[in-house]
């Protein structure tokens, strides 16, 4: 059976498809594609029908949680998601589109190669505009419809509003920042069937910030989705990876669209095997197998060293606040007598803002701390407002203070210059957070969106905050802070005040 005749089910090793669906936009744009010349394979078809299948509101099953594909290369992704993007736009007049890979080569491929999509004859006489100029990327339809295209490593995507359909391309390097930083794009979408975001790749290399993608697909396997389509392409892990006769096993395309010569070449130019298998087969490790690497910021024996019960701490309190996920972390940084700093977490659980607001007010009534501070990138900067109302100065680090709070942390731990009492959340935390890397080569931490490592962005938090206090209580204008703010013998005394020691 070639794969022009085989379903979806038949060509997906894994597919799972969000609950309700009652019909489907797919026969639709189909209908238009087929108006303009463009054929599917039977597969395809179902991608088009399982992506842009309906609940009974009307609204895409997939606007929550996207549709997700992992399909290797010489498949027909392009092929398969663009012309289903020209039928949307076809379709549904005013449609706004952006296209995002993570290089800015890879996006003018996929520019070119949408553009002579779009002009073929039948669909050439839609298309008002093809616009490259001043490293704008577009298509633009007669019906008002726009296509833009931009890579993530040159900022596109961020603050765009009103778009209805995101495709993240090659988005086995998706980091969640770059995510939370574009998905708000749809919240305004004008779509009649809501926002829809399309992710789009390959198994990630070891290198690569795969940390949205690896958690989708996780939870689309574990069960923990109703509202994304995940459909992922590849071979059985066994599979010789030169048989000739199991190509057609993860290449759907094979042989009809996809010639032997082409797999040949591709083979050619692939010649590592573990690049063969992830690019070429859509093979993902095995996680019990290829376990990432822990305590990878600062190294376990290193760590257990600072470990001390017996500190004696003197001088003002600092708070770092984080939340990933839902889980909100608050920790304290105090000096100790011998001039380290000492860490400890006091609050990690779910809350509303304004919970979290009114405990911090309460401990700052109490303890007049010297300073409260989050990282600007984090979620936690929607409290603004409502410290604003409370009369509570949040402190929001830049992102070079990010890379250098992260850093520090780290390099204070090597030269002993942290004290911890050895809380089981900053240990998970050290063990299982990565380093993300910035354009220079800084780096800040990555949780990978475990809302079960909140406690450590907030105890590296905690320290620069109270670095921040000192290095402004030492001008030559400040004022002796050290006098007027109360002492405390213990960080634990700013929690005993909440009631909620950790």
């Amino acid at each position: 059976m070639t794969g022009s005749t085989r379903r979806l089910s038949e060509v997906a090793r894994h597919l799972v498809i969000p609950t309700g669906i009652v019909t489907s936009v797919f026969p639709r744009v189909y209908n238009r594609l087929q108006e303009v010349g463009i054929a599917f394979d039977e597969w395809q078809q179902g991608f088009g029908r399982v992506a842009l299948g309906c609940r009974e509101s009307g609204k895409y099953a997939a606007s929550i949680g996207g549709v997700v594909a992992s399909i290797p290369r010489q498949v027909g992704k392009t092929y398969t998601v663009g012309n289903l993007i020209i039928g949307l736009c076809l379709e549904f007049p005013g449609l706004r589109v952006i296209w995002t890979s993570h290089h800015n080569r890879t996006t003018t491929a996929t520019f070119r190669s949408m553009q002579s999509m779009v002009r073929k004859k039948e669909i050439w006489p839609h298309v008002t505009a093809i616009r490259t100029a001043n490293g704008e990327q577009e298509i633009v339809f007669a019906n008002g419809s726009i296509i833009m295209f931009g890579a993530r490593e040159q900022g596109f995507g961020r603050g765009m509003e009103s778009i209805d359909v995101e495709v993240f391309d090659e988005a086995q390097i998706l980091g969640v920042k770059a995510l939370e930083d574009m998905v708000p794009a749809t919240n305004a979408a004008k779509h009649e069937h809501g926002g829809l975001v399309v992710f789009l790749g390959t198994p990630p290399r070891p290198t690569d910030d795969g940390a949205a993608f690896t958690t989708k697909r996780k939870k689309a396997l574990d069960g923990l989705t109703r509202d994304q389509v995940y459909i992922e392409i590849s071979a059985d892990p066994d599979t010789d990876p030169d048989d000739q006769s199991m190509f057609g096993t993860f290449n759907p395309s094979y042989p009809h669209r996809t010639p032997l010569e082409s797999m040949l070449r591709m083979r050619e130019n692939i010649p590592d095997e573990d690049a063969w298998r992830r690019e070429a087969m859509g093979i993902w490790p095995d996680p019990d197998e290829d376990l990432a690497p822990t305590w990878q910021i600062v190294a376990e024996d290193q760590w257990n060293g600072l470990r001390d019960l017996t500190v004696e701490l003197t001088g003002p309190v600092a708070l770092g606040i984080a939340r990933v996920g839902s889980q909100w972390a608050i920790a304290g940084a105090q000096r100790t007598v011998d001039d380290r700093i000492h860490i400890e977490v006091g609050y990690l659980r779910t809350a509303s803002k304004q919970d979290i607001v009114d405990l911090i007010k309460r401990v700052d009534d109490a303890l007049e701390l010297c300073a409260i501070a989050t990282d600007a990138r984090s979620p936690v900067t929607e409290l603004d407002p409502l410290m604003k109302t409370a009369e509570i100065e949040l402190i929001k680090s830049t992102t070079n203070q990010a890379a250098l709070m992260s850093s520090g942390f780290v390099d204070d731990a090597e030269d002993g210059l942290l004290s911890h009492t050895g809380q089981s959340a900053l240990q998970y935390g050290l063990e299982v957070v990565a380093k993300r890397f910035l354009p220079r080569k800084d780096w800040v931490v990555d949780t990978g969106n475990d809302p079960g490592t909140a406690a450590l962005p907030a105890a590296i938090t905690a320290r620069w905050a109270l670095l921040t206090f000192e290095s402004r209580s030492t001008g030559p204008a400040a004022e002796p802070a050290w006098d007027r703010i109360p002492q405390r013998e213990s960080v634990e005394d700013t929690f005993d005040a909440l009631s909620v020691a950790f």
